[in-house]
């Protein structure tokens, strides 16, 4: 979770001593031990328009172990915006991608599955035609939702990062073709499992980080270039706004899950190499949004490409998606933002694992 600096220190990290340190357990590992081998086992896969990304877990007392995860950049969704199909070159590397998580959920006996697909299935013309492509390569029979149904896990996906003490929490997921906002009451609880998000209101903006950067270019962002991103996505936020019926921010903090603000956080901690445990949970200010944006701002195409928290897969679409979360921090200027890494996947397997009963079994035994 968050460290010292994620909470406003400054100042040197605390360094361990020096000492022979415990082999991390793998996945391998963690599938080998007992409670793995009895415990039912459930897959989330998640294809969206610029990811693919798979997640093999199993409920615990409270929540749920990872055992096996996947996760690769596919651009499902390049050139959709313009033609509105998928290309051949897009439908082959997210093929290619489905076919490695067919062979991991292969591994695993007696899966319960959930298995989606989102916007660049929902918006293409050759949708259906891609699915049945998948169906024959792979073996998968991918589920294409709604929107609302995409909001619903990314808000059950995050709950348990939300601040107990606020009044609620703007949830905000950066997609590739689409953007989902929630507003979220406090967080109640049903079972011993992680805490069910109250969803207030919802909204699923039509942009995302590859739309807006195939409208604006993503190579070389100007300052009036991101204005002009900012403008095209505030009106959609503010309508959300209104409907919402959210007249303030007090008692309020931002919740974000995407690449944006995941690769933003890794840019804030300075890491050398992205690191999931230092990132998910972790809190930004608004003044450290700001430093990152203009630091950001400030970079080359080159220079994105060259750091290891962006990379070459991210480094033309990470301000559009910073454009889109400025809007929404213009229309909902709150002091905090916390970042998760976990979405979609996570909300499917709580929303399965629920549904089974498996936290009500656990508090049983």
């Amino acid at each position: 979770m968050s460290d010292g600096r994620a909470n406003g220190a400054s100042g040197p990290q605390w360094v361990a001593p020096a000492r022979k340190r415990r082999r991390r357990r793998s996945a391998y590992d963690r599938a080998r031990r007992p409670e793995a081998r009895e415990a039912p086992h459930y897959a989330a896969l998640d294809l969206g328009t610029n990811n693919c990304r798979l997640l093999v877990a199993y409920p615990t007392s409270d929540a749920f172990q990872v055992v096996d995860s996947f996760s690769r950049i596919v651009r499902l969704g390049e050139g959709l915006s313009g033609s509105g199909h998928l290309s051949d070159t897009a439908m082959a590397r997210a093929i290619g991608a489905l076919r490695v998580c067919a062979g991991k959920i292969s591994q695993h006996q007696g899966l319960r599955t959930r298995l989606i697909a989102t916007e660049a299935c929902r918006a293409a013309a050759n949708g259906s035609d891609f699915l049945g492509r998948v169906r024959e390569a792979t073996g998968l029979e991918l589920e294409v939702i709604d929107r609302e149904t995409e909001a619903r896990l990314a808000a059950h996906g995050c709950a348990s990062l939300m601040d107990l003490e606020a009044d609620g929490a703007i949830l905000f997921d950066i997609g590739g073709g689409s953007s989902e906002l929630a507003f979220l009451g406090r967080c109640t609880t049903a079972d011993n499992g992680p805490p069910m998000a109250a969803i207030q209101s919802w909204a699923s903006l039509p942009m995302g980080v590859v739309t807006l950067a195939e409208r604006h270019g993503g190579k070389v962002v100007t300052p009036k270039i991101f204005a002009a991103m900012i403008d095209e996505v505030l009106p959609l936020v503010r309508e959300f706004a209104v409907r919402a019926g959210v007249n303030g921010t007090a008692g309020l903090h931002l919740l974000g899950t995407s690449g944006t603000v995941t690769t933003m956080a890794g840019l804030y901690l300075e890491l050398p190499f992205y690191e999931r445990r230092r990132v998910d949970g972790l809190w930004m200010s608004a003044s450290n949004m700001d430093a990152v944006v203009d630091r950001l701002m400030q970079m080359s195409y080159e220079q994105r490409v060259a750091h290891t928290c962006i990379g070459a897969e991210r480094a033309d679409l990470v301000l559009g998606g910073c454009a889109i979360l400025e809007a929404i921090r213009r229309v909902f200027p709150c002091d905090r933002l916390r970042v998760a890494d976990r979405g979609l996947r996570e909300g499917m397997l709580v929303e399965m694992m629920r549904a089974d009963g498996a936290w009500k079994r656990a508090a049983a035994s």
